[in-house]
């Protein structure tokens, strides 16, 4: 048998019978809960005590407001982190393909650490990373 005949014979990938048992899941999925959720709105207990209404933060006492604003800190630390976490994502393709990418992979691989540290010792040098204030 030829690749061709090979070829010719096999079904369309892209064709729409091919995803009938997606949608097939799909419709069941969501089905199963719609019927949960209504099932428990129709069957579960209905009793509102003043308890049960209140607020639930893991058996600790709630105080204080909930709106209170936050240190930009925080915000500036969890956005580094974000930032920092994604570009050592971006070593992962030098590590597959470091043999096929030769010497030239090796020199762009070392500006992007030089790029990297610079700006971390700039963060550092800033004081973004101290908690003091």
């Amino acid at each position: 048998m030829s690749l061709l005949n090979i070829l010719l014979d096999m079904p369309s990938a892209n064709s729409a019978t091919n995803y009938l048992p997606i949608v097939i899941q799909l419709f069941f999925a969501i089905g199963f809960v719609a019927t949960m959720m209504i099932l428990t709105h129709m069957v579960g207990p209905k009793r509102k005590t003043k308890d049960k209404l209140e607020n639930f933060a893991s058996g600790i006492e709630s105080h204080g407001d909930a709106r209170q604003p936050l240190a930009i800190k925080y915000f500036l630390v969890a956005i580094l982190f974000v930032l920092f976490d994604v570009e050592v994502i971006f070593f992962y393709p030098y590590a597959v393909n470091f043999r096929a990418l030769g010497w030239t992979g090796f020199v762009e691989i070392v500006l992007f650490v030089a790029l990297f540290l610079t700006g971390f010792i700039y963060i550092i040098k800033r004081g973004a990373l101290q908690w003091e204030d």
